[in-house]
């Protein structure tokens, strides 16, 4: 009878040693601390010119040749851009002296762009290129700053309306205005002595040219339109003596040029 139970108590032994020996192999592994993931840490997102506007593209500063005129490499090419919007004060026309006011607007812009990636958007109202084959080209900076509106604002640069209004253009006016009632810049009364600057006839730079008043035929007054100016000496008077570089719209010498064909 003790023979007989050997076997059995040999048979459960194997059947429980086996049954530890596969639970092992088939327990579910623990899970981690992971049950209930914390949220990821957000990725911050970095506005970019390319983001907020359409129909943007980048481009690598070659030069600064003024305030408001660029020497770029674009699209595989070097390109000349003129910016929309704007106008500085002349440093490099050789048909014009050197302007009150723009030697400063021509090294702030080359403080701020050169060496630099700039992202150009185009504005079908005013065309891809100007008589002088220069792209028309609003800048942005890498950080989305619009250099046009920011040379405005901060007096280094009128508002200019070519020939028709521009995406723009409400802003710019507007900043300008900012700029004026603030004498900040060329507006400032300290700024340019020799010249009056007058785009509004509440707030104007406060001296007038020895030459004005010695002449006694012609007064500077930038404001006027050239629907408003008699004569084409008038008008040349402006532009070269006054500074009122609107009168020469097109940049080719001759103000005003339906008086002066």
């Amino acid at each position: 009878m003790r023979n007989k139970r050997i076997p059995s108590l040999l048979i459960a032994a194997f059947f429980i040693l086996g049954v530890l020996v596969l639970g092992q192999h088939f327990t579910p592994s623990v899970p981690s601390q992971k049950i209930f993931p914390s949220s990821p840490t957000p990725s911050v997102s970095v506005s970019t010119p390319t983001q907020a506007v359409n129909n943007l593209s980048s481009a690598r500063i070659i030069k600064v040749i003024d305030g408001d005129t660029l020497q770029v490499f674009v699209n595989g090419q070097k390109e000349t851009i003129r910016l929309i919007g704007m106008d500085t004060p002349e440093t490099v026309d050789p048909r014009k002296p050197i302007q009150c006011f723009g030697k400063e607007a021509s090294d702030k812009a080359k403080e701020i762009l050169t060496g630099k990636t700039i992202f150009l958007e185009l504005d079908s109202t005013q065309g891809d290129k100007d008589k002088y084959n220069r792209l028309l080209r609003y800048v942005f900076l890498e950080d989305g700053t619009s250099f046009n509106k920011m040379m405005i604002a901060e007096g280094y640069a009128h508002e200019y309306t070519y020939a028709a209004p521009y995406k723009y253009q409400a802003e710019y006016k507007q900043a300008e205005v900012e700029a004026r009632n603030n004498d900040l810049g060329l507006w400032s009364p300290s700024a340019c002595s020799q010249t009056l600057v007058s785009l509004s006839p509440t707030k104007a730079v406060n001296t007038v040219p020895t030459a004005a008043v010695e002449n006694g035929k012609y007064a500077c007054d930038c404001s006027k339109l050239c629907s408003q100016i008699k004569t084409c000496d008038e008008a040349y008077y402006q532009l070269n003596n006054c500074g009122c570089t609107a009168r020469d719209a097109d940049s080719d010498g001759i103000p005003c040029e339906s008086l002066c064909k």
